[in-house]
């Protein structure tokens, strides 16, 4: 889940203004722009817009971070024009509070994958602006190189890496334990891995029951022999516990204290701004759970939506900002895909995009975002971080009581 991501690249400032203020002059309304972006990806956003050159409304963007739901509180003059939305699994929710996407617009929200989001009874509520690719492993090549071993194939692959890692002296996961969202995207490709059909059932349900799924069970304890690995969690679970998605980066490629980190392309910048060894960085996608199996690839995304009522400039600004070339700013500062496009980006970023736009790959969107109350922070989060606690380090014969105890809480949060 994306939003305490925008936490990590810095501490939000509490109103930023883009283009001038000619609203608190009175001179002509601002179209405000709610987004939960931070730091560094907010000064890319920045960016975006003052590409657009000359705008004949003044532009207000208003950073909520991890309270982008309140954007559709009520309605008042400081009331957001656009949202970027950073799950779309929440447009089905919020149909009542928005307007359709102009028509010219519309056909983007219907392109793969967003279609069964953003489209309604064959009306569009939302329009991509950025997405994420959330099966990507962003490495050291350097250790891998050092202990001999070799990206992963397959899961399997990536379990006896972890062995010779740890009996090579390294330790091979940082693990970004202190965002719950971490946690469900790791969990998530397992499931995506063994049951395809298990998580489209899941993420389309009306009333998603994962407790009552034996894939689901399965994924657990696929993910508990990986966490259970003595030695195979840089700082243990104690750490990991603590560890925020910045911190896990930084572990692997500032401090050096671990091999690899499960971390979507948004990770980029940071890698880079901390990589000791601008040359030291590798990245691969979640592997196969098995021979033959399609790779599971998880994805997320923000989407623009328009709070009821709209106005013809916060119509026009959606406009600009899905042209092909708008986000051409946050590309060039890095950590940023557009849907479809497989051009302009890093060599890393570009295996990811084609990966996003190859037929036949096993993509879906991010499960946790779509169950609802029971994949947020008191349900699905809370039940990883438990489970991760109950099996971290302890070897393999804890995870058998570990997945009872994580079917139990999962079943008690569904029926609250």
């Amino acid at each position: 889940m994306p939003s305490s991501r925008r936490a990590f690249l810095g501490t939000a400032t509490a109103l930023l203004l883009a283009g001038c203020s000619s609203d608190v002059l009175g001179l002509r309304r601002a179209v405000r722009v709610a987004v939960s972006w931070s730091g560094q990806e907010l000064r890319a956003f920045h960016k975006v817009l003052d590409g657009l050159g000359a705008l004949d409304y003044p532009v207000e963007v208003v950073p909520l971070g991890d309270d982008i739901s309140t954007a559709f509180g009520a309605r008042s003059t400081r009331r957001p024009d656009i949202v970027m939305l950073p799950q779309p699994g929440l447009v089905p929710r919020h149909l009542d509070d928005l307007d359709p996407i102009p028509d010219d617009l519309a056909p983007l929200g219907r392109a793969r994958l967003w279609n069964e989001l953003l489209t309604h009874d064959g009306t569009t509520y939302g329009v991509p602006f950025k997405t994420a690719h959330k099966s990507a492993v962003w490495y050291r090549p350097s250790v891998f190189q050092q202990a001999g071993v070799q990206p992963p194939r397959l899961w399997s692959e990536w379990l006896t890496m972890n062995r010779t890692l740890t009996q090579a002296g390294v330790t091979p996961l940082s693990l970004a334990a202190g965002d719950g969202w971490v946690l469900t995207d790791f969990l998530e490709n397992v499931l995506l891995g063994i049951a395809p059909s298990v998580y489209k059932s899941l993420a389309t349900a009306t009333s998603p029951r994962p407790s009552q799924q034996p894939q689901f069970a399965a994924a657990l304890r696929l993910l508990g022999t990986m966490w259970s690995a003595p030695g195979v969690l840089a700082g243990g679970v104690k750490e990991s516990l603590v560890q925020q998605f910045p911190d896990a980066l930084i572990e692997v490629f500032g401090h050096r204290r671990a091999a690899m980190v499960l971390a979507s392309d948004f990770a980029e910048p940071v890698v880079r701004s901390f990589a000791a060894d601008p040359d030291d960085i590798g990245l691969f996608t979640f592997p196969p759970m098995a021979p033959g199996a399609a790779a599971p690839v998880v994805v997320g995304g923000d989407v623009m939506v328009l709070p009821k009522p709209s106005g013809d400039d916060a119509r026009d600004l959606v406009r600009r900002l899905s042209a092909p070339t708008a986000p051409d700013p946050w590309i060039k500062e890095g950590g940023f895909l557009v849907d479809g496009r497989v051009s302009g980006y890093t060599p890393e970023l570009t295996r990811l995009a084609l990966q996003l736009t190859k037929p036949g790959e096993q993509l879906q969107f991010d499960l946790s975002d779509r169950l609802g109350r029971i994949g947020d922070i008191n349900g699905l989060w809370r039940v990883l971080t438990d489970f991760l606690i109950a099996v971290g380090g302890r070897d393999a014969t804890a995870v058998p009581q570990a997945v009872d105890a994580a079917i139990d809480e999962m079943r008690k949060v569904e029926e609250s």
